[in-house]
């Protein structure tokens, strides 16, 4: 038998609950896809859809052979629906964006340029953002502004989907929790090299937003959560048994200062016991504290040593066969 031949891009979309926008999105990525020169593949992820979206997606797969449905057992979010995208894709350069229109599709040959001229990833920057400012924009500016600090990637935009990766870059980067926005600076880890392209950021026209104020706080986890990764994921020692070291050294110098005063006659419990059990304490959490960044030690060779498991669970997929398309 004949194998089938891979496309040159893969397009991934993930897709919640956006029944009004996908024909028009398809159509415009057809559009500007066939402009460019190279096979193309369009994969739409389903994170468990409640309205007429998957439906849709079916009759688009039954039209056009290069469209591939992966529909998703339950709501996982958009990090799951990436990373379940992101192994079904076969193409040599993989481009993620939003189901939701507001990326528009007429810039992706200015990610795939990106790509094209050596770099690993190429990632969108909504230099003009239509959004609200209180709940969108000015949260997002702390954000950026902050993974900037924490990552030393010079990003302006780390939340927008709308990137290129080189697969052997993407497939290095595991996603899981919300970490799709830090995809850049996890990458960075393996020595990617970044661009940054102005694209257009357009009003949603139809059906309703996912994002809110209320995500903030997860984003602030996220870049805490982040920040760890690039600095201690292989060395998580270096982080706690400096905490550890400091808290016993200040705990110990307290207890040498009462041993002192207790030589000198002076009633330790009677004068000094508040000082006496706070030594006690920093010294026990300087303890704690080691024996954490040891068992995080153990954990990471596991981690790196284990097996891989899958954030999210496929329940159909249509379209071609994909097998081979899995890691």
């Amino acid at each position: 038998m004949k194998k089938e031949k891979s496309p040159v891009y893969s397009i991934v979309i993930p897709a919640h609950n956006e029944e009004e926008n996908l024909i028009p999105l398809f159509a415009k990525i057809v559009e500007t896809m066939e402009t460019l020169n190279g096979d193309f593949e369009i994969l739409f992820v389903d994170d468990a859809s409640t309205d007429g979206s998957f439906g849709l997606l079916e009759q688009i797969a039954a039209l056009d052979s290069r469209v591939v449905v992966v529909r998703l057992r339950r709501n996982f979010g958009q990090s799951a629906a990436l990373a379940a995208g992101f192994d079904y894709a076969r193409g040599e350069v993989i481009v993620a964006m939003d189901g939701d229109f507001q990326h528009d599709p007429a810039d992706l040959p200015l990610l795939i340029e990106k790509i094209h001229q050596g770099y690993d990833i190429a990632s969108g920057w909504r230099k003009q953002r239509v959004d609200n400012f209180f709940t969108r924009r000015l949260p997002s500016a702390v954000a950026n502004w902050a993974m900037r600090l924490l990552s030393g990637v010079p990003l302006h935009d780390f939340g927008t989907t709308f990137k290129a990766y080189r697969r052997a870059t993407i497939r290095s980067v595991n996603l899981y929790g919300e970490l799709h926005r830090f995809i850049p600076a996890l990458a960075s880890l393996q020595g990617a090299r970044i661009a940054e392209v102005p694209i257009r950021n357009t009003a949603r026209t139809a059906g309703q937003s996912h994002y809110g104020l209320g995500r903030t706080l997860h984003v602030f986890f996220d870049l805490l959560t982040v920040s760890f990764l690039l600095r201690y994921l292989t060395r998580p020692l270096h982080l706690f048994g400096k905490l550890g070291l400091g808290c016993f050294a200040v705990g110990s110098a307290a207890l040498a200062y009462l041993l002192v005063e207790k030589l000198r006659g002076h009633a330790i419990f009677l004068e000094h016991g508040p000082l006496l059990l706070a030594a006690v304490v920093f010294v026990l959490a300087g303890i704690q504290l080691v024996s954490t960044g040891l068992i995080g030690e153990v954990l990471t060779r596991i981690y790196f040593e284990g097996q891989q498991r899958r954030i999210y669970a496929v329940s159909q997929v249509i379209g071609r066969s994909r097998k081979a398309g899995i890691l």
